[in-house]
């Protein structure tokens, strides 16, 4: 068994506005270390040492500053997009690197976050998922819903409907999640596919699909509000930051 890993680091940040008209998103610093820095050390630090990154925008900044990402203990592989793939396609053109894994964590590269990646990529596992979804609480969702049965089992996956508006905290996507290799293989190559849109939705109901629900600390950087906030939260202490140069995998 083999776990190999996406960074999404493809898209243009624009809601962050002049934070990333000169700067890619994955670049923006965080107590003098770039964003996706800390998912590169967090991945290391899980063993996780066999990583693509997707590229688009300022793609040569991007690969500059990472290199082969001997810096965080790992293996960097590039994917340059000359068209955006979205989170499914980037995967489907990255089959080749994946075929000598079984499973591949698929991490958005806008997260700050510290959750056990060992034991949810345990829990994928023992459910002998097609997918596990890092999942957490949002009472105002604005990305994917999720249905679970006791369970964690996905029963329901949908993108959140024109005017709805929740009555309680529901379930949400987390932006990571470890997919079978198998699974992968079956999305349509070279076209823009999005995970939650075109297979997690039409598939939940003949998938094995299950949630797990977030224990550590989780920030999107969306906005400039949460790019601060992130910032306050690592200052403070709220994040469990490996260490440089992260644990060799046993």
């Amino acid at each position: 068994m083999t776990l190999k890993a996406l960074v999404l680091c493809a898209g243009r940040g624009t809601r962050l506005k002049d934070l990333t008209r000169d700067c890619p998103k994955p670049l923006l610093p965080i107590e003098g270390t770039p964003l996706v820095g800390y998912t590169l050390h967090h991945l290391a630090h899980h063993g996780i040492i066999d990583v693509a990154v997707n590229l688009h925008f300022l793609a040569d900044r991007v690969e500059d500053e990472l290199g082969d990402g001997s810096r965080y203990g790992l293996h960097i592989h590039y994917e340059l997009e000359d068209e955006l793939l979205g989170t499914a396609g980037a995967a489907a053109n990255l089959i080749d690197y994946f075929a000598d894994a079984s499973d591949v964590l698929i991490v958005y590269g806008d997260l700050v976050f510290d959750e056990d990646l060992t034991t949810l990529y345990e829990r994928h596992r023992a459910n002998r998922a097609d997918a596990t979804l890092l999942v957490h609480r949002r009472t105002t969702p604005s990305n994917s819903i999720i249905n679970m049965d006791d369970t964690g089992r996905i029963v329901r996956f949908r993108e959140r409907p024109a005017g709805w508006s929740a009555t309680g905290p529901v379930w949400v996507n987390s932006g990571c999640q470890i997919l079978r290799r198998e699974l992968i293989e079956r999305f349509p190559s070279k076209r823009p596919l999005d995970l939650p849109r075109d297979i997690y939705m039409p598939l939940a109901a003949d998938l094995r699909l299950f949630g797990v629900p977030i224990e550590g600390y989780r920030i999107a950087i969306d906005s400039a509000e949460r790019y601060q906030q992130a910032i306050h939260d690592v200052k403070a202490g709220k994040v469990r930051v490996p260490p440089s140069g992260a644990q060799e995998p046993s």
